[in-house]
């Protein structure tokens, strides 16, 4: 079976084991310069700029600074499971459209969709509710779960 021309996520070439050396620093330090780099996994700080520019390219890796919600104003965060009706493709796109949702994830059990959202405190998420999640046709029913407190969240999981 082959992958739809329409995959957002193509099968990519797979990164050799330097490349994953690269993004094992990255994922350590996002800041880390390309010569501090280049020390730690043997390449000129050329090569790793070449590297990291054609894994970013290729949609392989994402640099990006990585917020606290609550140091920026927003109190609120949870996850939402969302049951559909009809297309769940459909309703992840509608919902991956909205400000406040910051991930959408189509999955297999009791829930059709889990979307994370962050909003400024629980009248906008009250609002986010009503007006505009539960309205998107195909949303056949919610259940949200508040954040109390974020205990544990990592984006260094290493390279296979």
């Amino acid at each position: 079976m082959t992958r739809a021309s329409s995959d957002p996520h193509p099968k990519a070439a797979q990164p050799d084991d330097t490349s994953k050396a690269i993004i094992e620093q990255l994922q350590t330090d996002g800041r880390r310069s390309y010569a501090e780099i280049g020390k730690a996994v043997g390449l000129s700080e050329a090569a790793v700029r070449q590297r990291v520019q054609k894994l970013t390219e290729s949609g392989v890796i994402q640099i990006v600074a990585v917020t606290d919600p609550m140091q920026l104003g927003f109190t609120r965060q949870a996850m939402i499971g969302v049951r559909v009706a009809g297309d769940t493709r459909v309703v992840a796109d509608r919902l991956a459209g909205l400000a406040a949702v910051d991930y959408v994830v189509l999955t297999a059990g009791s829930f059709d969709l889990l979307v994370e959202v962050v909003c400024e405190d629980d009248e906008e998420l009250i609002a986010l509710l009503n007006d505009d999640i539960r309205t998107i046709d195909g949303v056949a029913g919610t259940e949200t779960f508040v954040y109390l407190r974020l205990h544990k969240q990592l984006y260094d999981w290493g390279t296979r």
